[in-house]
């Protein structure tokens, strides 16, 4: 994003509310975005240069960012199979691959042209490899992994709607944040985001046998952040619009 950036702070609970106006050629925008002990930002500040560079080669190619979502998806529930029947290990380059080109999408779309429905096909796409790579692991030894699974499962959903309903609300007013990257959906920050999950993912490919485990405490952990982003969204969206 372009032009100055000026930064307000409130605290909310274990969060930081930080307001971000924006003056430039789209006039002012308020910003207002939950910020926890996550890894998401300061990931992005790794990442974002050379994924950008990459995203600008593939475009110069004709590669679409749709098209690298849809390979994403591929790859991740590539992954899942491969849970699956057994070979978690295996599943780990795959499922790496797939959130490399997660990554890639946006910086190919931002290279060449983005659009609201690449935001949407983004977001679905990654929900549906969110819940199958769980869904894989109780495929992959039911006895054990079942109600674990089934708590991970509902957690994620808590979860999702939890972001989702900000988004739609943040969108209402007009806010705007980039602490993530440019997104075509309001991305409101929490305990857990993007990155802790795929850590979570690989130690359950790496240690599969801790699945149940793994998957009750970050289940926990999935409700704590929805429940800190719904006491946030009570504080931001309960005061009138400017």
């Amino acid at each position: 994003m372009r032009g100055p950036f000026s930064f307000q702070t409130e605290q909310v609970g274990n969060f930081r509310v930080s307001a971000i106006a924006r003056n430039g050629c789209l006039g002012h925008n308020r910003s207002q975005t939950l910020r926890g002990p996550m890894l998401d930002t300061a990931a992005r500040k790794l990442i974002d240069p050379p994924l950008n560079a990459i995203g600008r080669n593939l475009a110069g190619r004709g590669v679409t960012a749709d098209g690298v979502t849809l390979a994403g998806l591929a790859l991740g529930l590539l992954a899942a199979f491969c849970i699956a029947v057994g070979w978690p290990l295996v599943a780990l380059v795959p499922l790496l691959a797939s959130r490399i080109a997660d990554g890639l999408d946006g910086a190919v779309a931002r290279a060449s042209k983005t659009t609201d429905f690449g935001g949407y096909l983004d977001i679905a796409c990654d929900f549906l490899f969110y819940g199958a790579i769980p869904f894989a692991f109780v495929l992959m030894d039911s006895a054990n992994n079942a109600i674990a699974g089934a708590f991970l499962l509902m957690s994620f959903y808590f979860n999702g709607t939890s972001f989702l309903g900000y988004a739609i609300l943040a969108e209402k007013r007009d806010m705007e944040t980039s602490a993530q990257g440019i997104k075509s959906l309001y991305f409101s920050n929490g305990l857990l985001e993007g990155t802790e999950t795929i850590v979570f993912f690989v130690l359950l490919c790496l240690f599969p046998a801790s699945f149940a485990m793994l998957a009750w405490i970050f289940g926990t952990l999935c409700f704590a952040t929805a429940t800190l982003r719904i006491v946030a969204a009570r504080r931001v969206f309960t005061t009138k619009e400017d």
